[in-house]
């Protein structure tokens, strides 16, 4: 091999499910995200953009133009904007990271704004993302962790299909200590015929 091996790299794409579309996150995304990163549900168990830190617009604005866009150049992953596919509001976000191409595995991970709770959104985008990475992109392993006590992010879990694995002990700095993570994952084994669970 000559040269510097490049960046594996996940397409941009769209995905659509029933009621949701998965975009890329734009400028106009900006107040949404503040306003729905920076929810105390969300800040609870996703202490973003770090423990201890208040979520500004400043953030928010270099999710959607800087961090979010980069996640894919840098082989890390893919970030997607959660939207209403009727309305076209903006429900929270949903992406994979983590990624490990020699290993074919890679994390997904979601948040949703308060008025997008409640209605099996989150596990319509985990499902629509899981699977793509599974049965288009050929990953031989999603995971999904959650902070232990995250009894809603759980049940996305489960009900998308994963499998839990165990415990991370310790793994997680939430804004109030540090908390242990629930292991869960999902491979192409898990899917039937045309790459559902």
């Amino acid at each position: 091999m000559t040269g510097a091996e490049e960046t594996p790299l996940m397409p941009s794409v769209v995905l659509c499910t029933e009621r949701l579309v998965l975009r890329a996150h734009t400028g106009d995304d900006v107040d949404a995200v503040f306003h729905g990163a920076a929810d105390p549900g969300v800040q609870r168990w996703l202490p973003m953009p770090r423990p201890g830190k208040a979520y500004t617009r400043a953030d928010a604005e270099h999710w959607c133009l800087v961090a979010a866009p980069h996640a894919r150049v840098s082989g890390d992953g893919q970030q997607w904007a959660v939207v209403d596919a009727e309305t076209g509001a903006f429900a929270g976000a949903v992406g994979l990271n983590r990624t490990m191409w020699r290993a074919g595995s890679t994390e997904v991970g979601y948040w949703l704004g308060p008025g997008a709770r409640g209605r099996g959104l989150a596990t319509e985008a985990v499902v629509a993302v899981s699977r793509w990475a599974l049965a288009d992109q050929r990953f031989e392993r999603v995971e999904l962790k959650a902070a232990a006590g995250n009894t809603a992010s759980r049940r996305v879990a489960e009900k998308a299909g994963f499998t839990y694995e165990g415990t991370e002990r310790n793994a997680m700095p939430l804004h109030e200590g540090r908390a242990d993570l629930a292991v869960y994952s999902l491979i192409p084994a898990d899917l039937g015929p045309g790459g559902t669970a």
